[in-house]
């Protein structure tokens, strides 16, 4: 029931931007994705599952996270001018890829 309830919480994600995208205020559906759906999801499952450390250690990462969100966004705004929105998405999203090894590999090398 926990998986049915979090797949239709995503559902409700998708649906919302397709709806706001349709809007005289558009943009807005930029910052629905920003909203901690999953995050409190995650938060919640680390917290019932571990220690306040562990939860705390989540935490933190999640702030450095924002690192290749903006890589991914910055992309994405140069990008866009320059070629078919499909092929900017996925260099985006490959920006976004590599951005976040790197901060993955940094982190498990710092903790």
């Amino acid at each position: 029931m926990d998986l049915v309830f979090k797949a239709a919480l995503g559902a409700g994600v998708v649906i919302l931007l397709a709806l706001l995208s349709k809007t005289r205020n558009y943009y807005i559906a930029g910052l629905v994705p920003l909203f901690p759906t999953f995050a409190l999801i995650a938060h919640y499952i680390v917290g019932k599952g571990r220690s306040i450390e562990d939860l705390k250690t989540t935490i933190l990462f999640g702030m450095w996270s924002i690192i290749p969100y903006f890589i991914y966004l910055l992309s994405l705004y140069v990008l866009v001018e320059r070629m078919r929105l499909e092929a900017s998405l996925a260099l985006a999203t490959l920006a976004w890829l590599i951005a976040a090894t790197l901060l993955v590999t940094v982190w498990v090398r710092l903790h």
